[in-house]
């Protein structure tokens, strides 16, 4: 009871226990005590010296290079803080850390009482003889930089990669330490490899006993039509001898009122309970976004102990089912590789996250909720949390749980190759079950997957590793994955099923001991496809997998974001900034090659607005070839030519950015949307219709994933660049839309050209939409029939805005002189989306909608508002 000024500390009181915070301002020093300053915790210190002014921002220019010194020294954190006198007579004190990052020794009153080595883990000590009423604790950080090295250097064998490639700028070693493996670089990412108590931080004092877990995992019996609640609790008891107790779990609304007695030995203990619910009461499920609500149940559960010691805890239940099938698929050799949720098949829609800040602390709740709404604006169902960032927050899977957001839930591995001595193995096995433990009751994560990208390293030997030496790292696989992650999640989680790898071929790759000769193969399992240099315009060029887990293309963010990192004379795409802010080999110039396909290079007699016009370009280049390539996954769900398709899943490369960069993300670092995100909420809308072409003839196909049929008419129209007047338009008759992918429409280009005027491929476009009922129910998609570089009769649009407020945000009224593809509406730095963005305007008006995420007005945005379309750059 009391609060400590200054310290941010806070008791909380109940008869059995309490709680000290230790939150709020620390000292902080390096190993040489030239630098002394206040910093945060939770939080790192880069953080603290940037906001003590001590440093710069380390995102800005070079400072990720100019800083390296700052992960390379040794940072003690410590406080003196003050208990009630009465902490001498409570039975147990400890002293927990949700999360270090993350060699440490922490020392309470001048006693060492723990090492730590995991950032992922969260750390209990018992304290009890040591806490008094007066404290002072240190906690001395390691440099993980220089840790990692010593432990690779004490391997009795080499385990690669030693070092990133030289273009990424980061650190070596990454695979030695349990830590966020992007943090000492990735090609998408600065290596900022921080130190610092990153989770909260308290003593707790109790009597008889503590509650350190309590997680629970609805299952669905299907023979019996019937669920039942596994609970578990993890207790520390403190008796001398037995203790009798029981549990009462109460979830109201499904009339649910258990008493279960037990009997619990000293030290920790599990208790588990298994509570039915009736058969004659319906349970409202968890539905994935755009299939259902995320129906949810109040929980109670508590604890009474001989003796009047209690506990309880009242939280969210939500009730789904999932599967993972693998069954073979007619008309083609291998498996299917798709997820079914409450017993429905479903098409994962959606992208792959990475750690939103190089620094946790920064990542505030409302930067989450704005990047995860996004995700849910753009019609997307699916996050595949990649197994090179953390483990996210409480408040990550908890939004996901309540926006329907299924998780695709990695191990944090990436990438490499990793020891597995007793050291290595003890402390991942810690790690796995404190956040199987912590995360498991979340119905969001839908799949566990022990790694990104191993299974295909080995298979591909992207380590150069000699012939004779690589039995060596297949064993060191399977001791890490198979025989030691695996397991503690099938213990632990019966719900949901667990992979290997990602990519992986599946039961496939079981068969092949979990290391199959070619885990790419689009027979079985998920994919990865990267290819920068073949044309993405040709659909021919995608392979069809059953499950595309990543696939993408690099665009820059635009100027609005790079200009807080960043000077005027950085402002060109060959400047040293631009030169060292690219981490992929080559990627500038990719971006570029690929955009020169199709459209002309931007040209500009201001320096700077050619810079922003090539930022523009490689969002053209990006929406569009990620655009084609995620429709082309979508047509062939319930597709199988040539033994290939029955594709069940589209997950881009990636949707988040970690700092102001080029990368293949869709949402720029601060919460932009780049033209792909607008793309993304066209191309994943629940039904979506997209052309291509094959042998010269249009294809157009429609996709649904309503569980409904609906009666849809499919409008064609052809427009002249140079007019904005149709030169054709066809309206099919009624077309009936169920839950699958089919062929809707097809003529032949010569056709359909000589039907309309006796057009060209060079001056003219294919528009088209859905019709219900007269008014249009899908968005307007296009298919070009020739590269925008030889578009004939393509004009400047003079595109005029006028914008009026609205009671949900404001109206933009655009008017074009000419059809312009690609129209982008950039508002600066003022934070919200538009209602549509980088579409074709072929009508003369149109009316766009902001939503800003902060206060502005008319007058700001008319000042900020800048209009770009293709045909301005050149």
């Amino acid at each position: 009871m009391g609060l400590e000024q200054g310290w941010g500390t806070r008791w909380k009181s109940h008869d059995r226990s309490q709680t000290f915070s230790l939150n709020g301002r620390w000292e902080i020093r390096n190993s040489n005590g030239s630098y002394k300053l206040k910093g945060e915790v939770p939080g790192c210190v880069h953080t603290a010296l940037a906001e003590r002014l001590l440093i710069e921002d380390p995102y800005i220019r070079f400072n990720d290079a100019v800083y390296k010194w700052v992960a390379q020294d040794d940072w003690i954190y410590s406080r003196s803080f003050s208990l009630p006198p009465d902490i001498r007579f409570w039975q147990k004190v400890i002293l927990v850390f949700e999360g270090l990052d993350t060699v440490s020794t922490i020392l309470l009153n001048n006693f060492s009482v723990a090492k730590t080595y995991n950032m992922f883990t969260r750390y209990t000590v018992d304290v009890t003889n040591i806490v008094t009423k007066d404290n002072y604790i240190e906690v001395r950080f390691q440099s993980a930089v220089n840790w990692a090295k010593e432990r690779s250097g004490n391997s009795s064998y080499k385990v690669p990669p030693d070092c990133p490639p030289p273009v990424q700028k980061g650190e070596c070693h990454v695979n030695f330490i349990r830590k966020s493996q992007c943090s000492f670089s990735w090609d998408w990412g600065p290596s900022f490899p921080t130190q610092g108590i990153w989770k909260e931080v308290t003593i707790e004092a109790y009597n008889v006993f503590h509650l350190d877990y309590l997680s629970f995992v609805p299952v669905f019996d299907d023979k019996t039509s019937q669920w039942t609640v596994l609970l578990e609790s993890v207790l520390d008891v403190i008796t001398n001898g037995p203790l009798p107790g029981n549990v009462t779990v109460k979830i109201p609304d499904l009339n649910v009122d258990e008493m279960q007695k037990f009997v619990l030995i000293p030290g920790q203990q599990e208790l588990k309970m298994a509570v039915k619910i009736s058969k004659n009461i319906k349970v409202n499920l968890w539905w994935p976004n755009g299939y259902g609500s995320q129906n949810s149940y109040t929980i109670t559960v508590k604890y009474l102990f001989e003796g009047g010691s209690t506990a309880e805890n009242t939280t969210k239940i939500y009730f789904r089912s999932v599967e993972l099938v693998e069954e073979p698929v007619p008309g083609s050799p291998g498996l299917s590789f798709y997820m079914k949720i409450n017993q429905v098949p479903i098409f994962l829609k959606g992208s792959n996250w990475i750690p939103a800040d190089s620094f946790q602390d920064k990542i505030t709740l409302d930067r989450l909720h704005n990047l995860l709404q996004s995700v849910v604006d753009a019609n997307m169902n699916t996050l595949r949390v990649w197994g090179g960032g953390v483990y996210e927050s409480d408040e990550f899977y908890r939004l996901c749980d309540e926006l329907g957001i299924m998780v695709w839930q990695d191990f944090m591995f990436a990438c490499a190759l990793y020891p597995t001595d007793i050291w290595f193995l003890e402390t991942v096995e810690a790690e796995v079950i404190h956040q199987m433990r912590r995360l498991r009751s979340h119905p969001s994560i839908i799949v566990w997957s022990g790694n990104n990208e191993n299974e295909a390293a080995i298979a591909d030997n992207w380590f150069s590793v000699p012939a004779a030496s690589q039995e060596v790292y297949r064993m060191d696989y399977v001791t890490l994955y198979i025989k030691t992650i695996m397991p503690l999640v099938l213990k632990m989680d019966e719900t949901r099923p667990f992979i290997s790898s990602s990519p992986t071929n599946g039961k496939e790759s079981v068969q092949e001991n979990w290391l199959a000769k070619n885990p790419y193969d689009n027979h079985y399992g998920d994919t990865h496809y990267y290819d920068y240099m073949t044309d993405c315009w040709d659909w021919k060029s995608y392979p069809k997998p059953r499950l595309a887990s990543e696939y993408g293309f690099q665009s820059w963010p635009s100027l609005s974001t790079l200009e807080k990192v960043s000077d005027p004379v950085d402002w060109h795409y060959t400047s040293n900034f631009s030169s060292h802010r690219q981490h992929h080999s080559s990627g500038n110039e990719q971006m570029l090659s690929q955009a020169k396909l199709h459209y002309k290079n931007p040209e500009n007699n201001d320096p700077i607005k050619e810079f922003q016009y090539t930022l523009y370009l490689t969002q053209v280049m990006q929406a569009q070839c990620v655009k084609l390539q995620t429709e082309f996954y979508r047509r062939s769900m319930r597709e199988v030519v040539a033994g290939l398709g029955h594709t069940m899943g589209a997950l881009y490369w990636q949707l988040n950015d970690i700092w102001q960069a080029p990368s293949w993300s869709s949402i720029e670092y601060g919460g932009k949307w780049k033209m792909l995100h607008y793309f993304a909420k066209d191309f994943f809308a629940p039904v979506a219709v997209s052309a291509f072409e094959d042998k010269d003839v249009l294809h157009i196909y429609g996709v649904s994933d309503l569980t409904k049929t609906i009666s849809l008419q499919l409008e064609i129209k052809v427009y002249r660049w140079n007019s904005q007047v149709p030169v054709c338009e066809q309206l099919t008759e009624e077309l009936l839309f169920n839950v699958n992918t089919s062929q809707i429409y097809t003529e032949p280009i010569p056709e359909l050209l000589r039907r309309c005027q006796n057009s060209t491929r060079e001056n003219s476009v294919v528009v088209f939409s859905l019709i219900n009922q007269g008014q249009p129910y899908s968005s307007r998609n296009w298919h070009y029939l020739s590269s925008l570089k030889d578009a004939q009769g393509l004009l400047q649009p003079n595109i005029t805005v006028s914008i009026t407020q609205e009671n949900t945000g404001f109206a933009f009224y655009l008017v074009t002189s000419a059809v312009a593809p690609f129209v982008w509406l950039d508002v600066w730095d003022i934070r919200g989306r538009f209602s549509d963005n980088g579409f074709l305007l072929a009508d003369k008006t149109k009316t766009v909608y902001f939503y800003p995420w902060q206060t502005t007005s008319v007058d700001e945005l008319q000042k900020s508002l800048n209009v770009t379309t293709l045909r301005d750059i050149y």
